[in-house]
C-alpha cells in the first residue's frame, strides 16, 4: 500500500493542479485585442453579435448577454413579474444565486429535495413545495447535466408557474437533443472562467417568447430603451431621446468581453468533447473503487460536465471527507466541495430556515467533492487524479 503524500509518502504529482481552469488562446487574446483597438468598447456591435450567435447555437428566439450570471437569474426574476408575497422554488446544490435572485425582488425561496442519483432537483419534490404563492421554478442543471425538463415543463403548465433554467453549468448540454437554452420559459448561463467557456465575468438569458425578451433587454439596461416600439412617453424630440419605462439595473456586457465570449463559443464543441472524454475514464476508473460513488445520469442528457464530483461512501471508509480533501491537496491535486446546501447559510438561517430541510440534498453535500476537470487537462494530469483517488481510498478503506 502506498504511503500518503500527506504522512510523508511522495506525492502523485510535483506540481499542483486545480478543479477549474480557463482556456484563453491567442485567438481569443486577438479577438479581444481587436475591440480593444476599436471605437467601441462597450454598447457596441460585439454584444448584439455575441447575443445573435448564442441565440443560434441554443436555438432560442433571443438571447441577453449581461454582465454575470447572478444577474442573468435577477433579470429572469424580474422578466417574470416575481416580487414580494411570491414563492420561488429552487434546489439547495446550487451556488447561493439561484435563491438570492428571488430574495432580490422580495419574494421567498422554497428549497426542494434532490435526487440522490443525478443530485439535481426531483421533480417530485418540486410539485409537494408548490403552495397558492408560488411563482416560478429555478430548476438548476447541477454540474452540467440537464434536469428533467419534461416533468418540469409540465409542472410548470399545470400549475401556471414560470420555469427558469439555471444553465450557469450547462451551456453545451443538450436534452432529448436539444440545445439547453431554448426549451424552459427563460434560461440562464454563465461565462465565469471556471465554465466551459468564458467572457471574464459575464452572463446570459435565452427566451423563445417576444414578451419576457422585451422585459429582459429593459431590466438590464435601468429600464430605459431607445426603441420606438417600447416607448411609451410624449412625442420624440429627435435621435438623443430616449424614456425609463421600468425599474432596471445597469447589467451590461463590454464589447471586449463579448468578443472574447463569440471566440470561446466557436470552441464550445472542442472543449465538450475533451470534457467527456475525461469524464469518460473517470467514470470507468471509479465505478468500482470501494468508498466512491459517482454521479448518475439521465439518458436524456447529453450533458457538457462542468463538474466532475466524487461522492465518499464514508461507511467504507476510515477517514472523515475534511481528511479525504486534505490528502487529495497533499498529493497536488486540489478538489472543491461544490456546494454547501444554500439554506445553511446564517444569512437563511436568519431567516428562518433550519437544518433538516433537504434529507438528500444534506446527505450529498457530507460526502461530495470535485475534482479536476477542464479541457486543458493532459491524459497524464487525468491518470495523476485517479492515482490519487485511488490512493487515498485504498489506504482509508474499512
Amino acid at each position: 500500500m502506498e504511503e500518503l503524500a500527506i504522512l510523508g509518502g511522495r506525492p502523485v504529482r510535483d506540481r499542483k493542479i486545480f478543479y477549474g481552469r480557463q482556456w484563453v488562446d491567442e485567438e481569443d487574446i486577438q479577438a479581444v485585442a481587436e475591440v480593444l483597438r476599436s471605437p467601441y468598447i462597450t454598447c457596441g456591435p460585439k454584444v448584439e453579435e455575441g447575443e445573435r450567435k448564442l441565440a443560434e447555437y441554443t436555438g432560442a428566439r433571443h438571447a441577453v448577454l449581461c454582465s454575470n450570471g447572478t444577474a442573468a437569474l435577477h433579470c429572469a426574476c424580474l422578466a417574470a413579474g416575481i416580487g414580494p408575497g411570491d414563492e420561488v422554488i429552487t434546489t439547495p446544490m446550487t451556488f447561493a444565486a439561484s435563491a438570492n435572485c428571488a430574495v432580490y425582488c422580495g419574494a421567498t425561496p422554497v428549497f426542494a429535495d434532490i435526487d440522490l442519483q443525478t443530485y439535481n432537483i426531483d421533480p417530485e419534490s418540486i410539485r409537494a413545495h408548490i403552495t397558492p404563492r408560488t411563482k416560478a421554478v429555478v430548476a438548476v442543471d447541477f454540474t452540467g447535466q440537464a434536469v428533467k425538463i419534461q416533468e418540469i415543463r409540465a409542472i410548470c403548465d399545470q400549475y401556471g408557474l414560470v420555469f427558469i433554467e439555471d444553465a450557469a453549468h450547462a451551456i453545451g448540454t443538450r436534452y432529448n437533443g436539444r440545445p439547453v437554452g431554448s426549451l424552459a420559459d427563460m434560461t440562464c448561463f454563465s461565462f465565469h472562467p471556471v465554465k466551459t467557456i468564458t467572457s471574464g465575468e459575464g452572463g446570459a438569458i435565452t427566451t423563445n417568447s417576444d414578451q419576457l425578451y422585451k422585459r429582459l433587454v429593459l431590466a438590464h439596461t435601468h429600464g430605459i430603451t431607445h426603441e420606438d416600439s417600447l416607448m411609451e412617453g410624449a412625442p420624440h424630440e429627435g435621435p438623443w431621446y430616449y424614456e425609463q419605462i421600468s425599474m432596471g439595473f445597469n447589467y451590461r456586457m463590454t464589447d471586449f468581453q463579448a468578443a472574447l465570449l463569440l471566440s470561446q463559443l466557436g470552441k464550445l464543441e472542442q472543449f465538450k468533447k475533451r470534457r467527456q472524454e475525461i469524464v469518460d475514464k473517470y467514470n470507468r476508473a471509479f465505478q468500482d473503487v470501494p468508498g466512491i460513488i459517482i454521479q448518475q445520469e439521465i439518458p436524456e442528457s447529453d450533458t457538457c460536465r462542468h463538474l466532475y464530483i466524487i461522492r465518499l461512501d464514508l461507511e467504507k471508509l476510515t477517514c472523515t471527507r475534511r481528511q479525504f480533501f486534505d490528502a487529495m491537496s497533499a498529493e497536488n491535486v486540489q478538489c472543491q466541495i461544490h456546494y454547501v446546501p444554500v439554506y445553511w447559510f446564517p444569512f437563511y438561517e436568519h431567516r428562518g430556515y433550519a437544518k433538516g430541510l433537504c434529507p438528500n440534498a444534506e446527505k450529498v453535500y457530507a460526502g461530495i467533492m470535485s475534482i479536476p476537470l477542464y479541457p486543458m487537462l493532459s491524459d497524464a494530469d487525468t491518470d495523476d487524479v485517479i492515482h490519487a483517488v485511488k490512493k487515498i481510498a485504498d489506504y482509508y478503506a474499512r
